[in-house]
């Protein structure tokens, strides 16, 4: 079975599986939420063929509490990707090893309408700390790997938003930043309140933003 390629986040990062796997398919993003048991299974399966880059969001169902029951349950499971990369990478040092597991990113910044058909984007201090609060009682874990603004909040300067995310680091909440639909002239105030390890950014035939000079994000 081919190995599943891996890219260092950031520059100083762990390595991470350069495709990852994207809750959103098994709640929000699908026609029914998957049975609980039915998840979990395809949780193992993605590990198991190497994509260890969980990705998920504060709105994408119930994919955060999902999650957090899976890795309670088989709590195993970060223990185990570490020693498959042990075995296959013995080109990779012991410290870049460890951190080979399952890897997790949440997002934060859209906040639903209560029947869930609109949205607005909130990127101020207080609430990037009450969304990581949450998403981590949800999650039952007391820190994540990736914390990313899913949405720029136009409303507020960068510099509050990745600041108050700062913060979060220095809580040992969080490990790495990111930034999802933001353009070049953002990434870079931001990266000057702390270094951003992760930029998400939609590409496909639909979406080719990133291709003009000036972006529309």
């Amino acid at each position: 079975m081919a190995k599943v390629p891996t890219r260092q986040l950031g520059k100083t990062g762990p390595q991470v599986s350069a495709i990852g796997c994207g809750a959103i398919v098994f709640s929000a993003g699908s026609r029914t939420t998957e049975v609980e048991e039915k998840r979990f299974k395809l949780y193992d399966r993605a590990i198991e063929l190497g994509y260890t880059f969980f990705d998920s969001n504060d709105v994408y169902g119930d994919s955060e509490d999902s999650l957090g029951t899976y890795f309670e349950k088989y709590l195993h499971q970060r223990e185990k990707v570490s020693k498959i990369i042990l075995t296959e990478n013995p080109d990779h040092s012991d410290a870049k090893l460890s951190n080979l597991q399952v890897f997790l990113g949440i997002k934060f910044a859209l906040v639903m309408s209560p029947e869930l058909k609109t949205y607005t984007v909130r990127g101020d201090a207080q609430y990037v700390h009450e969304a990581c609060e949450k998403s981590l009682k949800r999650l039952g874990l007391s820190s994540v790997d990736l914390y990313y603004a899913h949405c720029i909040d136009k409303t507020v300067p960068i510099e509050e938003t990745v600041g108050a995310m700062k913060e979060l680091i220095n809580a040992g909440k969080v490990k790495y930043l990111g930034l999802s639909n933001c353009s070049s002239d953002t990434l870079r105030r931001a990266h000057v309140v702390h270094p951003i390890g992760c930029v998400e950014i939609e590409y496909s035939p639909f979406s080719l933003n990133i291709e003009c000079s000036v972006a529309t994000f």
